[in-house]
């Protein structure tokens, strides 16, 4: 991999960007050719801030449209336009205008696994970090929540906003079940910690529940001696790096999305300029709307 990765470094001299990876990218790709990293959030906040006036997004093509929201100025490119998500996929814009429809008058949180056109039919984005503040924020007894209904149940367990939910689902998480769950903690004397995108009976396994960087946190400041994480197994590799003193035991399920992401596509998007990330203006300034929402109700409220 040396030689491809001399080369992306090389390509982001002469071309001055910027690469941001998702905790979910190979380890050759974090911890390789990166310049920032994080989840769903950390991207999305560190969009409008990069240097340079060019944004290569390594991560599925929502990521990638977020970044170019909040970043309009710059220009935006994904290795890979054909790394989708099927929580994205999971739900239209004309599937949030019926709900709207059903609900009158109550706001719609949409996860920010979505894509441009659906952020623009909803009042605001969250991600798994700050759903819960988010659906607060919006001032409601009830919210209209989309599209991962796992994330909005356990939404719903921490606030006393009622929420109705879609019917989607990450084809990655929902595969995980509560008894891989238990084998692995009897087998391997291990903590488990899971995202909340798994089924209900998964997470009443775990001992933490929270997004990536929450858990990424979580094993910072707990140190376990031996954990396993309920998520998309490449973040397992790349804080495998961060704290070699942990053995992280891996129930792997891999993103096929994320995959599609490689140190060839990535150099060949550098070499050639390509896929830039266009999004249409009468939807971009709806859709930014809503992930400025999210960014303002994590300011208000301290996170």
């Amino acid at each position: 991999m040396e030689p491809l990765i001399e080369e992306i470094l090389t390509l982001k001299e002469q071309t001055g960007a910027t690469i941001l990876a998702h905790t979910y990218q190979a380890p050759e790709i974090f911890h390789g050719v990166a310049d920032l990293t994080g989840d769903s959030l950390a991207l999305a906040q560190a969009a409008a801030s990069v240097p340079g006036e060019l944004i290569l997004v390594c991560g599925v093509h929502f990521m990638a449209e977020s970044v170019k929201l909040l970043a309009p100025q710059k220009t935006v490119l994904i290795p890979d336009p054909a790394a989708g998500c099927s929580l994205a996929d999971a739900i239209t814009p004309e599937d949030v205008r019926r709900l709207r429809e059903r609900h009158p008058g109550v706001p719609v949180v949409c996860y920010v696994n979505t894509s441009a056109a659906v952020k623009a039919e909803c009042d605001a984005c969250c991600t798994s970090a700050n759903a819960v503040s988010v659906v607060e924020s919006m001032g409601s007894d009830e919210v209209v929540f989309v599209p991962d209904r796992y994330l909005g149940a356990h939404v719903a367990a921490q606030t006393a906003v009622r929420l109705h939910l879609w019917h989607g689902s990450c084809e990655v998480h929902e595969r995980f079940t509560a008894s891989q769950a238990r084998d692995i903690r009897i087998r391997h004397r291990a903590r488990l910690l899971a995202h909340p995108e798994c089924p209900p009976e998964v997470l009443a396994e775990a001992d933490f529940v929270g997004s990536t960087s929450a858990m990424s946190a979580w094993i910072r400041d707990h140190q376990p001696p031996r954990v396993a994480l309920i998520t998309e197994c490449t973040m397992a590799d790349n804080l495998r790096v961060l704290h070699p003193q942990i053995e992280f035991v891996q129930p792997c399920q891999l993103c096929p999305h994320m995959q599609r992401i490689t140190l060839p596509t990535i150099a060949r998007a550098l070499r050639e300029r390509r896929h830039e990330v266009e999004i249409d203006p009468a939807i971009a300034s709806r859709a930014r709307a809503a992930l400025e929402r999210m960014l303002a109700a994590g300011r208000d409220r301290g996170g």
